[in-house]
């Protein structure tokens, strides 16, 4: 697979490393002072400078290559052949550069409304930084697993301390479900491990252990260990998602927990990213034979998200049971297996984090001046502020996919990504975006347009200029995405074709593979 080349890095200093790292210096630098004001300037340095690297990263990045680019390589744990071992390419880039961007929108916004254990809250931001941007560099599948599993920490923290309502318990439940599907996702490393190591022993190839992505994308593995191998990883994916049966978390986590927990869980795909990182790649015989099973569960989370999500009256239950939905129609075009599936797939992960974040950054607001997000606490906004509703507006067509808008585009590559494995598919997912149109606009009508509120205050500001720095910029991406996606395209597109070709070439390749 020629795209698991490494390409020489295009700075003169190690890019990937300084990225992953200032947001923990800036935790440790945070945790010596004992000012707050001095604290959140220290974070705002921090994460402003983590953007920074990622404008230059973009800007240094080859177009038109599939190569994992600015890489870095250290020995970590030698014997057992983990190493630390970090690169971007066209897939993993715009999902760094998104956490960076979505990370300091965080911090802004909850500025001033975060007045209780501050130094503790940036320390927590800081650190989900870190290892949700360390998910996304690692090439070795125990460092990718470290991370993953380090993020449960500062969200756990977040959730139980600047939580609200059953705080403890969802925090907790989080967790729990996480962790077991973790558990099972170290299986499929831990055989993926093995059968390198088998195979060079077979081959008279030095049997040096090696967790390295790039080594194991090169090692056969037979079709009965392909199969293990994908559904382990799928319990661990899934459960992040979530994708249906494996979402019960999700809706309480985000009706409970701050909005930089409810950005960073339906903002970030990390569970459709494992997909497309690990096992498509990894797996491909796999993927091609549960496609099926993947496809049926996928059209399942977009018709039960959309038609649960018409029944809420809390706006944070609604955009939990729209983020499944949403997440069926990735994952709809991730297993359609053919390059606009792949290539919508992707595309909207990022999409929906930077539409699902702007809604969310503005429910924040909102329930800050109307203090709760139920529809009888919500009527009649657009008299009051209407400035907060304009943008509220705009990003609510986007999530309804809206030509124009970012999430169109994705949509569009999807279904016909979709349309091309099979009409019906297509069809079903039709009904998705139609049901997602529906509890969207029947939403907004009441909550912005509806009667007054019970609990209205009498006065209440409209957006500040910090919630301005924070929509205004996610608004422009909402623009310029959906009118000239062009240069996304461009980034992520040869790293499609090579997964598509990996896909394609699976029947061959695994006749080589060693027997279970």
């Amino acid at each position: 697979m020629t795209t698991q080349i490494l390409a020489e890095h295009q700075v003169g200093f190690p890019i990937l490393t300084l990225i992953l790292f200032l947001p923990l210096i800036g935790a440790l630098l945070i945790w010596a002072v004992r000012d707050d004001v001095t604290a959140r300037r220290i974070a705002l340095a921090a994460m402003g400078s983590v953007l920074g690297l990622c404008g230059l990263l973009w800007q240094r990045f080859e177009r038109g290559t599939a190569s994992f680019q600015f890489a870095e390589y250290a020995d970590w744990i030698g014997p057992l052949g983990i190493g630390y071992h970090v690169g971007v390419d066209g897939i993993s880039l715009l999902f760094v550069i998104l956490t960076a961007l979505i990370s300091l929108f965080m911090l802004i916004a909850g500025w001033t409304t975060v007045t209780s254990s501050v130094r503790h809250y940036l320390i927590c931001l800081l650190a989900l930084e870190a290892t949700t941007i360390g998910i996304f560099l690692a090439l070795d599948l125990v460092l990718f697993f470290f991370f993953w599993e380090i993020m449960l920490l500062p969200l756990f923290f977040l959730i139980k301390i600047w939580g609200g309502h059953d705080r403890d318990y969802h925090a907790l439940k989080y967790v729990l479900y996480t962790l077991a599907g973790s558990v099972l996702m170290l299986i499929s490393i831990v055989i993926l491990h093995l059968n390198d190591h088998a195979y060079a022993l077979a081959n008279g190839i030095e049997p040096a252990r090696s967790f390295d992505l790039l080594r194991l994308l090169q090692t056969p593995l037979s079709p009965s260990l392909q199969t293990l191998v994908f559904i382990f990883f799928f319990f661990g994916f899934a459960v992040k998602g979530p994708i249906i049966p494996f979402h019960t978390w999700m809706p309480g986590v985000l009706t409970s927990g701050p909005i930089a927990v409810c950005v960073a869980l339906a903002g970030i795909k990390l569970g459709a990213y494992g997909l497309l990182r690990f096992s498509l790649p990894l797996a491909p015989l796999a993927a091609s034979k549960l496609a099926g099973l993947m496809v049926t569960l996928a059209l399942i989370g977009v018709i039960y998200g959309a038609v649960i999500a018409l029944m809420q009256q809390n706006i944070r239950r609604l955009i939990a049971y729209s983020s499944i939905s949403h997440l069926g129609m990735i994952v709809l075009g991730l297993f359609a297996l053919n390059f606009h599936g792949l290539q919508g797939g992707l595309l909207q992960m990022i999409n929906l984090g930077v539409s699902t974040s702007t809604f969310l950054f503005l429910i924040g607001f909102l329930e800050q001046r109307r203090h709760g997000s139920e529809l009888a606490q919500l009527g009649g906004v657009a008299r009051q502020l209407p400035v907060l509703s304009t943008f509220l507006l705009i990003a609510l067509l986007s999530m309804l996919a809206l030509p124009g808008t970012n999430l169109f585009v994705g949509e569009f590559l999807i279904l016909l990504g979709a349309f091309e494995a099979h009409w019906l598919y297509a069809a079903i997912g039709v009904i998705g975006v139609i049901l997602g149109a529906a509890y969207l606009l029947w939403w907004y009508e009441r909550a912005i347009f509806g009667s007054q509120g019970t609990v209205a205050p009498p006065a209440q500001p409209d957006l500040t200029r910090r919630e301005l720095a924070v929509v205004v910029p996610l608004v422009l991406l909402i623009f310029w995405i959906g009118l000239y996606p062009g240069p996304l395209l461009k980034v992520i597109n040869p790293s499609i074709s090579a997964v598509v070709e990996r896909l394609q070439g699976s029947v061959g390749t695994t006749t080589l593979a060693l027997k279970p």
